[in-house]
């Protein structure tokens, strides 16, 4: 039996298409909220076996998870590809099952002994860290099971159970994750619900949610802290970016193009902390647009199980339609198209050609809006002071680059940018070990590392007179 046919309903359900081909992937059951409060009451039952586990207990098993992943990688990508239409290889499915594995395994490496907050010969403090309960965890759907690892793996560590909710465009996905990760879980630890927006809703309310985990667009993100306040839930919320980046004059075209191409079109452009608005002096705007132009024809676009294509479809419709609109605004706005900008209405799938556009203003929707998709809008400026300006200008602050060979320079630009993250000569590289987080609207709260393991447990200090309490080994 493949993992499709476990998660597969025996009767009834939605059918689930390919956005490459069209063509049905598999059926999956669209569950309600008495489905959720049964899922809620199971995982809360199970919370309390599982943190008395203890922190090794649980190391041990989720470590067994991360083997289980490695071991079913291949069928889950060819599922992952087919339901989100990311291509096999490249920056995209392979690679995102490979990060699901190595993320787990990174999060459980973490040390997590007592802090001593104090200790002076007269006062002694440490801070210890509980399991919240039950963790609510509503996941996107342009890294559907990498992003549920970022949400279930700190949860899990730190004692919690989760009940998952996976995004209505990639139920599959997760739902195949899931069951993987629950041939080694214990029962009910890790419950996926699949529905549609009712039961996110339901979830941001439910009595027995004791935290929110949720990754997607500020609109929804913005819902769910309204929601979850008359329980006043632990919040954690990754939310839209529209991320700049910012080429020094001392940069070389050249040299960073590759860079700057994957920075933007990683997973084609449906990334939140990819390169959405990339400002360039002057001086080196023609050759930037013109290296960029040279990467960009060069890497194939098609349906995700031809193992030669890096690049893939929108994943939906709508994200089409905010893509093809955007460009023709660009257009209409003065914009020249470099590449793409061009896509084919009879065509199957939702594909939208690799797009660059040059000579827009700051203001263009293209640049001012999140667009999601494959489509990087190159802006000019003449002063570093005015591109800084630019780059902080708009409310949402994920990530940010800075682009030079300098390394006084890229810090001193870096420390002066609005973004939770800023890379240097890169764009987008998240790493397990760094915490990663928004500024302004782009959200609250933080993920990976210990800062990240920490948002999923509650601080208990304890404190006394020196020699009043046993301090921990």
């Amino acid at each position: 039996m493949t993992i499709l046919d476990a998660i597969t309903p025996a009767t009834g359900g939605r059918t689930v298409l390919d956005p490459a081909t069209g063509e049905a992937v598999g059926r999956v059951a669209e569950l309600g909220v008495a489905e959720l409060d049964s899922a809620v009451a199971a995982a809360r039952a199970a919370q309390p076996a599982w943190a008395a586990r203890g922190d090794a207990g649980r190391v041990e098993v989720l470590g067994a998870a991360a083997d289980a992943i490695e071991a079913n990688a291949e069928e889950l990508a060819v599922l992952l590809s087919r339901e989100q239409g990311k291509p096999l290889n490249g920056p995209n499915a392979r690679f995102e099952l490979e990060a699901c594995a190595t993320w787990l395994r990174a999060t459980l490496a973490v040390p997590l002994e007592p802090e001593v907050a104090v200790d002076d010969g007269e006062t002694y403090a440490e801070i210890h860290h509980r399991p919240l309960g039950v963790v609510g965890a509503i996941g996107p759907w342009n890294w559907p099971m990498m992003i549920s690892i970022w949400q279930l793996a700190p949860a899990l560590r730190m004692g919690n159970t989760v009940v998952l909710k996976p995004s209505e465009f990639t139920p599959l996905s997760v739902l195949a994750l899931a069951h993987v990760l629950n041939t080694v879980l214990p029962a009910d630890v890790l419950i996926a619900v699949p529905g549609g927006r009712e039961v996110g809703e339901a979830l941001s309310t439910h009595p027995g949610i004791d935290k929110l985990m949720f990754t997607g667009s500020t609109v929804t993100g913005k819902a769910i802290i309204r929601a979850s306040a008359d329980s006043v839930k632990r919040v954690t919320v990754e939310l839209g970016g529209n991320d700049a980046g910012i080429v020094l004059d001392d940069a070389d075209p050249a040299a960073i193009a590759e860079g700057l191409f994957w920075g933007a079109f990683i997973n084609t452009g449906q990334t939140c902390a990819a390169l959405k608005r990339l400002y360039v002096p002057d001086a080196l705007y023609d050759a930037v647009c013109e290296e960029l132009t040279k990467v960009a024809g060069a890497m194939p676009m098609g349906v995700g199980l031809d193992e030669q294509n890096v690049l893939g479809p929108l994943q939906n419709r709508k994200q089409y339609d905010i893509v093809a609109g955007l460009v023709d605004e660009a257009k209409a706005g003065g914009g020249r198209v470099l590449i793409g900008g061009d896509p084919d209405p009879s065509a199957p799938g939702n594909f939208y050609p690799t797009t660059l556009v040059a000579d827009l203003p700051n203001d263009n929707p293209l640049v001012a809006r999140e667009q999601f998709g494959p489509a990087l809008p190159i802006i000019r400026y003449s002063s570093l002071d005015e591109a800084v300006a630019w780059a902080n200008g708009l409310d949402v602050g994920l990530g940010a680059s800075v682009w030079t060979p300098s390394p006084e320079r890229a810090r001193d630009v870096a420390l002066r940018l609005d973004a939770g993250t800023v890379w240097i000569n890169e764009h987008g590289a998240i790493d397990p070990r760094v915490p990663f987080g928004g500024a302004k609207q782009s959200g609250y709260g933080v993920e990976f590392a210990r800062a990240g393991l920490l948002e999923c447990a509650q601080p208990v200090a304890i404190k006394g007179a020196a020699g009043s309490f046993a301090p921990s080994a």
